[in-house]
């Protein structure tokens, strides 16, 4: 079965996502083919439940109805029923994700398509967009307004159709971490990017999840929301306690998760892990671009902690099991960001670093941005 995922503004980092995602359950993918931000791909087995909100570079998910060339599709597209819903006024939209004009043919179908069926159907523009991490700009459905999301990818002689059947609740995710007792800005990583890393650890199931550096909790609390257990320290008295607290309001069994103060460089651990997923401290928060110097200095420092931290905890890894961290990008005086020796990290940790990563994350307004790092033996 053949399925749209659209993709957020980091396109290569939502894509290791969603492949490491179906890899850890086994589910292979068969083909794939990626446009702009949309990741077409063909899977063994359906996916047993809605699966969207399971991500955090996704914004939403579609399923290929019909596949043809441009002159017998719309015979096939005629069979199937496109609109369930009870209200006869419909505003929709339709995702261009065809290497020509086919949408075009597409758009002049369903108008027809719904004024036969006597539905007052509107074709709406997209009303906003997405800056990728590359810099180009991405379609983006802002209005609540809309009925149903189609989309077309492919050309005139290969043309996929399909319909949008999962979006992501950005919504709901946001309130969540809003209403929690406690947050901080800018020193806690984003639920969606927590969701990320985890997918990338790639964790057996009912494993248990180490976060040598929790700070708050965000990882933690994602972590237990996908059904894995949790280890947390940090060295930080004050964000212990707040972590704590913060488990609590989402009202976790204790017998799940297991917060520590302490320094991570130096404790020992008497339990297996099956993945280690953390966001270290990423230096000072600079309001000005540093010098090389200090750049190079915060960079030296990232790698002595994070060789110490990882050296610490490998014995208690599990078989197969891998640490996704993200590490310092720090803009420079010069035209390329500053970022860690990858390869000293991996000579004295004895680790590799997975294929296709280290993978860049960051706004262009942003002094210290991210890579995400995955590691595994």
């Amino acid at each position: 079965m053949k399925y749209l995922f659209i993709l957020g503004r980091n396109v290569e980092l939502s894509k290791q996502e969603v492949f490491a995602y179906f890899g850890s359950r086994k589910n292979k993918i068969l083909s794939f083919e990626i446009r702009k931000n949309a990741l077409l791909i063909d899977l063994e087995n359906l996916p047993d439940k809605m699966i969207v909100n399971d991500f955090g570079g996704v914004i939403s998910i579609g399923r290929v109805f019909e596949e043809g060339d441009v002159k017998n599709i719309f015979d096939k597209i005629n069979k199937r029923e496109l609109y369930f819903g009870k209200n006869n006024k419909l505003n929709y939209v339709v995702w261009d994700f065809a290497l020509d004009n086919s949408t075009e043919f597409v758009s002049d179908y369903l108008k027809k398509r719904f004024r036969s069926e006597k539905i007052k159907a509107t074709e709406k523009p997209f009303s906003g967009n997405i800056a990728s991490q590359d810099g180009e700009n991405f379609q983006k459905v802002n209005s609540k307004n809309i009925g149903e999301e189609f989309f077309v990818f492919g050309n005139s002689k290969k043309l996929l159709f399909g319909k949008i059947l999962e979006k992501y609740d950005y919504e709901k995710v946001e309130l969540r971490d809003m209403k929690k007792p406690f947050r901080r800005e800018s020193l806690a990583i984003s639920p969606r990017l927590a969701k990320i890393m985890i997918n990338l650890s790639q964790p057996e199931n009912n494993g248990k999840i180490l976060d040598p550096f929790c700070g708050i909790g965000v990882i933690l609390q994602e972590a237990l929301l996908k059904n894995f257990n949790v280890f947390g320290i940090d060295k930080d008295f004050e964000a212990v306690q707040q972590c704590k607290k913060n488990m609590e309001w989402f009202n976790f069994q204790i017998s799940r998760y297991k917060v520590l103060n302490g320094d991570s460089s130096q404790m020992k651990m008497n339990e297996n892990i099956s993945a280690i997923v953390t966001e270290p401290d990423l230096g000072k928060i600079l309001k000005k671009v540093p010098t090389n110097h200090e750049a190079t200095k915060t960079l030296n420092e990232f790698e002595n902690l994070i060789i110490r931290v990882i050296n610490n905890f490998k014995s208690s890894l599990l078989p197969g099991a891998k640490i996704v961290f993200s590490s310092p990008l720090i803009k420079s005086h010069s035209a390329k960001r500053m970022s860690c020796n990858f390869e000293r990290i991996s000579e004295e940790t004895r680790l590799r670093i997975a294929e296709n990563f280290p993978i860049e994350d960051f706004r262009e307004n942003q002094i210290v941005g991210r890579q995400i790092v995955v590691m595994e033996k």
